[in-house]
């Protein structure tokens, strides 16, 4: 390796980006590259060892006591969205077949969130029959239709609560966020379909709200794997808009 190189490895190495953006980064780099700044990360980290531990000053042991003692509890929700006979039944004009692989995991998450007393949140598309939507998308989840209703497997229980939107955003023009403020919730563990569209749209505006947002792999469908990875890949570089964070934490 030349000095030249050297320094660049170093560069990526020691660069103060956030996580989320040198991950992303570092997912761009060719395996022997990134073979190179793991190793020199690794004797990065090993550098501090070579010194002895330090005492805290009795101000800076105060100071992290204080923000253990008020750390505050997460209070989550799962939050399932558009797991609707319109877009799980085969054949149907907006059906997203990936999302009948989620159901099995999508079930035991469900059922071992009411065991825990976790709260869910069902989130469903809903259209008058004369939405000019319709005319775009085709019809689907029109009010009081069987398509707009949660896939049976999936279906709701008295103590859920369900939330209807007429758009791609499980905040546009709903009570979503009345609900989860309701609910004392400050992060959503976001499910359902389809991942570049509503899901994405929906985490985006959560976290503009304040909300912290968590998306299983095993628990999310997109239309196709590659616009599904995509959407990952970008959801993971958001995170909550920190004012609104902060808000949301202090009530």
């Amino acid at each position: 390796m030349t000095d030249e190189e050297l320094a660049d490895w170093l560069e990526i190495a020691l660069a103060r980006r956030p996580d989320r953006v040198a991950s992303a980064a570092f997912d761009l780099l060719a395996p022997e590259a990134r073979a190179h700044v793991v190793a020199l990360q690794r004797e990065l980290a090993n550098l501090p060892l070579a010194e002895a531990a330090a005492t805290p000053s009795p101000s800076t042991r105060t100071r992290i006591l204080a923000s253990i003692k008020g750390a505050r509890a997460v209070r989550r929700a799962v939050v399932v969205v558009d797991m609707i006979n319109d877009h799980l039944t085969p054949g149907r004009i907006l059906e997203v077949p990936r999302a009948r692989a989620i159901v099995p995991a999508l079930v035991k998450r469900i059922a071992d969130a009411r065991r825990d007393g976790v709260p869910i949140v069902y989130v469903v598309d809903q259209h008058d029959p004369n939405d000019s939507d319709l005319d775009d998308w085709g019809e689907h989840a029109v009010r009081g239709s069987e398509g707009a209703k949660v896939w049976p497997a999936l279906a709701p229980e008295p103590n859920d609560r369900i939330v209807t939107k007429p758009s791609y955003s499980s905040f546009f023009r709903s009570n979503l966020e009345a609900v989860l403020t309701e609910l004392g919730v400050d992060t959503i563990e976001l499910t359902g379909c389809s991942t570049e569209v509503q899901l994405l749209s929906t985490a985006t505006d959560a976290m503009q709200l304040g909300f912290a947002v968590e998306v299983s792999p095993t628990l999310q469908a997109g239309t196709t794997e590659e616009s599904e990875h995509a959407a990952m890949r970008t959801m993971q570089f958001l995170i909550p808009y920190k004012p609104a964070r902060e808000s949301r934490l202090r009530s």
